[in-house]
This record gives C-alpha cells, structure tokens and sequence, in this order.
C-alpha cells in the first residue's frame, strides 16, 4: 500500500456476531469487540473514529449482511478509508471472499484494513507473505468454527 502512516484514517469499526456464535453472549460479545476495537484506536491517534458498524445475528459465511453494506457505502464514498475488525473471522468467514477484499478492493480504493487480534495491519503488511498466511489464519479458523469451537 502506497500511504502515508503520518496520514489520518477516517476508520470504522465492524463487528459482527452470528446466532451460531452464541445466544447467551451476544450482547457481551458485541460489547466486548466494540470495546476492543475502540481501546485499539484510543492507542493510534492517527486512527479518527467515523462510526461503528455492527451486524448482530448474521451469518459470517457472506456478505449479505445491512451493517456491511452501509459500512461498504460509505468507504466507496470515501467517507471511510480505514477498517479495524476483533478478528478476521468477525469480517466474514468466507475466505475466498474475504481474501478478494483484502488483496484486491481494499487496496485498489486505498483502505487500510486492521484485523486486532490477528496482528494484521494492510499498512504495515508483507504482500508475498500475507499471500499465504491471512488466508491460512481465516480457513484454521473456519475449519475450527465448523468443528463447533467458537473463534
């Protein structure tokens, strides 16, 4: 990605949550990311917030979800130019489709995509390694979700 890192980002949290990740702990868990994702923020003050983004009660494996679509206005809007995300599982678990944002749309409409606990930064990545590990991160963590562990 050809930007600056003393630039601000215009950036939006998203969070999302499906039924499968269980009932009891939506609302704790869409707290908690929320959280998380503000906390992550308050420590890069390059990071402005523009909004938070959240999908509760939908489904990872497409992106047929109203809280992405809005998100997704607004970045080809260019109000947003910044993704920050818990995880990559919490953006979506279709690999395939998560791995054309990540490699091909986010970077053509230069939007800088952080996934938290995935240690992933567009900004600060490795384009040849990231090839093969950020798809590799999503699929371990699809294969252990359809395996009834929640990610």
């Amino acid at each position: 990605m050809n930007i600056s890192a003393e630039q601000v980002w215009n950036t939006c949290g998203y969070v999302r949550l499906s039924r499968e990740d269980g009932d009891k702990e939506e609302s704790n868990s869409v707290t908690g990311q929320k959280d998380l994702i503000r906390d992550y923020m308050t420590r890069y003050p390059e990071l402005r917030e523009c909004g938070m983004k959240v999908d509760d009660g939908y489904t990872g494996s497409n992106f047929d979800r109203p809280a992405f679509h809005e998100m997704m206005a607004e970045v080809k809007a260019g109000k947003i130019n910044c993704i920050v995300v818990k995880d990559l599982s919490r953006f979506g678990r279709d690999h395939l489709g998560v791995g054309e944002y990540l490699e091909q749309l986010f970077p053509f409409l230069g939007v800088r995509f952080i996934a938290i606990n995935d240690n992933y930064d567009s900004l600060h990545s490795n384009a040849e390694s990231d090839e093969l590990v950020i798809p590799f991160k999503n699929l371990i963590k699809n294969t252990r979700h359809l395996g009834g562990v929640n990610c």
